[in-house]
């Protein structure tokens, strides 16, 4: 009986190797994954009739990015165990294998990571404990439904953290957290547009893409307002583009720091600019996307307030960002008077809805009630100022280095000319957009890491311009003061 059996296990495991191909002798667990460039991005591609194109301009040429297809550049095949599996445990040690090597990728590419605006040092082994739990977060935070495994009582407490934070009384303001950030942005500008149907969406052309995406959504009516150097909004285009719309009630999106270039639109000059125009407070509505500067900018000397004191309608920010948390989720919260146009009562819930997905992640509420706890506003207010004084310290090497930057005053988001090497940009996963490239400085972000960036960038780029070539002028981008170009050293 023994013999069949490990007969039978015998059998199984050559099926399995057979099938899966598992542990074989060239299969190191500890090896990292070396991601190819994405292919979507082709120089002289040429579009089949059922792909759609766009060109983006890069370092003086042209590339294109084609769509409407998709492009496998790797795949871990999702495959059946066999029958005796359960004898051989070849597909869990597989398994554990590949997900052993996984891990060793992250490792070494968060090493390198500057590009996006993730905190990535964070430590949240005291709530492995609760991570066999499914935690669903439905209706509204703060009433009770029939489901009983949630974590609302975290929720709310995070949401009245906020609540202090930008000046709003327990009883007057409602809020959830969030899946992402651009769900804050889709839930605040849905607020406007319910308060306001036949409002105009005004948003600078440097806002994130996803309050585009709302307006197409909503199917609501848009002006791209323009922007200075800064990247902050021109209140002067704003301004005509209101005189010329003065019949519809303004929605508008303010940036508390915008997604390339990190600029704040100056909250005090846009109200001022929409009281001159003639509309009166109950004619606009207000929302402040504060996805990364939202809590930074609370603890910077001499920055402007974002506070519900003043006339806005909502403000969100992102979780995974600056707080830190391992999962995409964000805080959104609003006047209560303006969440009413948008509730409905759900007898299935027992509960109220007034979110825009159905089920919320209920185990971000407890990372990040976890962090607010630890870290406390002293806690941020340090971090904070660790941020600026390494961007800073990046800026001034970059340029030390001939190399064109800016660096906006409430900012922690170094804007430099893009590296000409995409495989470079690949390895340090910068962020980019035209000529230009950035990196955001997170408290994970640390001065070797700068220094190490800084010596490859060099390096590199002596090679890149060694055939005499000249990097490109970013006078448009930066401004005359931050471009050391040839044309303007």
């Amino acid at each position: 009986m023994v013999g069949a059996l490990e007969s039978d296990q015998i059998l199984a495991m050559s099926t399995l190797n057979e099938t899966f191909e598992i542990l074989g002798d060239d299969f190191d667990p500890t090896a990292v994954v070396a991601e190819p460039l994405p292919s979507p991005l082709t120089n002289g591609h040429v579009a089949d009739e059922e792909e759609k194109v766009k060109k983006t301009k890069v370092n003086g040429g042209e590339r294109e990015m084609v769509l409407g297809r998709n492009v496998h550049t790797t795949s871990l095949a999702v495959t059946e165990p066999e029958v005796n599996d359960e004898f051989t445990g070849d597909k869990e040690a597989y398994m554990a294998s590949v997900l052993a090597r996984y891990r060793k990728t992250l490792v070494e590419r968060t090493k390198n990571h500057l590009g996006y605006p993730y905190n990535l040092d964070f430590d949240y082994g005291a709530l492995g404990q609760l991570q066999h739990f499914s935690i669903n977060n439905l209706g509204d935070p703060f009433i009770e439904s029939n489901y009983g495994v949630h974590s609302r009582p975290f929720e709310v407490g995070v949401l009245d953290w906020f609540a202090r934070l930008w000046e709003i009384e327990r009883d007057d303001y409602w809020g959830y957290i969030t899946n992402c950030g651009t769900e804050g942005n889709l839930h605040g500008i849905l607020v406007g547009r319910e308060m306001f149907p036949d409002g105009i969406l005004y948003a600078s052309r440097e806002s994130h893409y996803s309050v585009f995406k709302a307006a197409r959504m909503y199917r609501m009516e848009c002006e791209k307002v323009d922007t200075l150097i800064s990247g902050e909004i021109d209140c002067n285009d704003f301004r005509l583009k209101l005189m010329a719309n003065k019949d519809k009630p303004a929605i508008l999106n303010v940036n508390i720091g915008t997604t390339v270039k990190g600029a704040v639109d100056d909250l005090d000059l846009v109200i001022k600019t929409l009281e001159e125009c003639g509309f009166s407070h109950d004619r606009f509505y207000i929302h402040c996307d504060g996805a990364l500067f939202g809590l930074m900018m609370p603890f910077v000397k001499r920055a402007p307030k974002v506070t519900f004191n003043k006339p806005i309608g909502s403000v969100s920010v992102s979780g995974h960002k600056f707080v830190g948390c391992p999962m995409p989720c964000g805080v959104q919260i609003t006047r209560m008077e303006h969440i009413k146009v948008l509730s409905n009562n759900v007898e299935y819930l027992a509960s109220r809805d007034a979110t825009i997905m159905g089920s919320r992640n209920g185990h971000a509420p407890l990372f990040l009630w976890y962090t607010l706890n630890r870290k406390g506003y002293k806690g941020f207010q340090k971090e904070v100022q660790k941020c600026l004084r390494n961007a800073h310290y990046l800026k001034d090497r970059l340029c030390e280095s001939g190399i064109s930057a800016m660096l906006n005053e409430l900012s922690s988001t170094v804007v430099f000319e893009r590296p000409k090497d995409e495989e470079f940009v690949r390895r340090w996963q910068l962020a980019c957009q035209g000529d230009i490239a950035h990196v955001v400085v997170m408290p994970s972000v640390t001065i070797e890491k700068l220094d190490s960036f800084l010596k490859d960038l060099v390096q590199h780029r002596s090679v890149w311009y060694a055939d005499g070539s000249q990097p490109p002028c970013l006078v448009s981008e930066v401004g005359t003061h931050n471009c050391i170009c040839p044309a303007h050293k």
